[in-house]
């Protein structure tokens, strides 16, 4: 199955120049839905696991089925002020600005080996944050793992020291 040919783009969405890689095409059906799952279990199946790490939103979506079918834990990373105990926080800069991204202080135990799973790879802002959360939580981010990557953007740049994998490229 070619996932890639599942994909939704819409040219200009949501400004003019963005093509918009819609997944939503993906999730709605079950053999593409299932299909995504599988290989992005398989992409770590040889590595030990313990938990599996999904930012918000979509990499909930995936993470806590890939999270699921490797007998490991899932711990999501949220934008400041969704999650409701005691958090530690990551500041990173964007094109114009600053954002920012929390995990509970207690979802990462020292030397927990850990895979962040999402969406989509582009400029590598959220999985940079991502990882800088779970190795401030004393974890070892041993993968990082995509449905889609949009190589024109650079974000593997910026991630050279982790195993970065990608299902679909752009």
């Amino acid at each position: 199955m070619d996932l890639k040919d599942k994909i939704r783009v819409i040219e200009d969405f949501p400004e003019e120049g963005i093509s918009f890689k819609d997944i939503t095409t993906v999730l709605k059906d079950p053999l593409s839905l299932k299909e995504v799952i599988t290989q992005m279990t398989d992409m770590f199946s040889d590595l030990e696991v313990d938990i599996v790490v999904g930012p918000e939103s979509r990499g909930f979506i995936f993470g806590t089925p890939v999270a699921f079918n490797m007998g490991a834990g899932f711990v999501p990373v949220r934008k400041p002020g969704k999650l409701p105990a005691e958090t530690v926080r990551h500041e990173y800069s964007l094109e114009y600005g600053k954002d920012a991204l929390e995990i509970h202080s207690d979802a990462i135990e020292k030397g927990m080996r850990v895979i962040v799973i999402d969406d989509l790879l582009a400029t590598g802002g959220t999985v940079s944050a991502t990882a800088k959360l779970i190795e401030k939580l004393g974890g070892v981010v041993v993968g990082l793992g995509f449905f889609i990557e949009l190589t024109e953007l650079s974000g593997r740049e910026k991630l050279t020291k982790y195993n970065v994998k990608s299902i679909v490229t752009y």
